[in-house]
């Protein structure tokens, strides 16, 4: 059986799967820098982790839907009334107080965060003769990759990192529970890898791509949010993990493998320069939006800017969270397939 990639193995390998690993390999050997970088050059951390790639995967969608005229018809309701639903939700939801916005907001990103391993899993396992058992114990391995260490975080002391705010999760200190979910955790993780050496023994097989998700998603997950607790390196394996797969996904499996005709007016994203204007323009859409909430809302990046305008907080937060949000529920929509 041929390994499953999604475009081929050096472009998988470099920008789908080797980011978790490399990441995490700059945290273990340069781990004793990252403290003294986060403290001298707060801005370039800011502008890179969070704006280049956390803001900038968000608009990566745009060339799946918006931008795509077809995509756009054939879903031309759903595009045109998300948005606007997001954004009354959202003030719904600030009215009750920017603690509850943020909290909300904050859950529905980490089911967003947990799908999207879940969904490189079931892609790179398109081609597996599946059973129901099976794909039940797929399942259970990327959940409890990736719902262990928020458990964690649910249940331990306070964590010295947010995702969006401080305290935007509710939290239990409970030691006992967290012990049993170790153990169950590391049974289940254990599970995985003699299951994982008995199905390459009997049918002499090792489904790289699909291995490498899951693999990648555990070490991410557990080292940025368990085995640390350090707001930079979660940012970074969060991040850059969760970002570069998913705009690469979206270049290689929407522009590079398409035809011309679909893309209509995108066709010429398909030239050698294409990937460097793709990736041109979600930076100066991701820049564009930051710039908003800095000066709009945070007033925390550029100073010397006029102060935010804190009395619209309740109209411009939930405005400016909509790509955001919309993103959030779209992508649980559009990879869907019939079968």
């Amino acid at each position: 059986m041929q390994q499953p990639w999604i475009h081929k193995a050096k472009t998988d390998g470099i920008f789908i799967l080797a980011p978790s690993f490399l990441v995490l390999g700059i945290v273990f050997v340069f781990q004793s820098h990252l403290e003294a970088l986060q403290e001298r050059y707060p801005f370039y951390t800011w502008l890179f982790l969070i704006v280049f790639i956390d803001v900038a995967h968000v608009y990566a969608t745009l060339f799946k839907t918006y931008f795509k005229t077809q995509e756009f018809q054939k879903r031309k309701t759903l595009l045109t009334l998300l948005p606007v639903g997001c954004f009354v939700i959202g003030m719904t939801l600030f009215a009750f107080g920017s603690a509850v916005f943020w909290r909300v907001l904050a859950y529905i990103a980490v089911f967003h965060f947990i799908r999207q391993q879940y969904g490189f899993m079931r892609l790179y396992s398109r081609k597996e003769l599946k059973t129901p058992r099976s794909i039940f114990i797929d399942n259970l391995i990327i959940y409890s990759a990736t719902g262990y260490p928020m458990l964690f975080w649910f249940l331990s002391p306070a964590r010295k990192f947010s995702w969006f705010t401080t305290d935007d999760f509710f939290s239990y200190e409970n030691a006992a529970t967290l012990n049993v979910l170790q153990w169950i955790y590391f049974a289940i993780m254990g599970f995985y890898v003699l299951r994982t050496l008995h199905k390459y023994v009997t049918e002499k097989y090792f489904n790289i791509p699909k291995n490498s998700i899951i693999i990648g998603t555990a070490l991410s997950w557990y080292f940025g949010i368990v085995y640390f607790n350090d707001d930079l390196i979660f940012t970074l394996l969060n991040v850059v993990s969760h970002g570069i797969p998913y705009m690469a996904l979206i270049y290689l499996k929407e522009i590079h493998t398409k035809p011309e005709p679909e893309l209509g007016r995108l066709h010429f994203l398909k030239a050698f320069r294409g990937i460097f204007i793709y990736i041109g323009i979600l930076l100066i859409i991701a820049f564009s939006e930051e710039y908003l909430w800095e000066i709009l809302v945070w007033n925390e990046q550029f100073s010397v800017l006029s102060p935010g305008m804190g009395k619209y907080a309740f109209l411009l937060v939930p405005l400016l969270t909509v790509p955001q949000f919309t993103h959030y529920i779209l992508d649980g929509l559009i990879w869907k397939a019939k079968k």
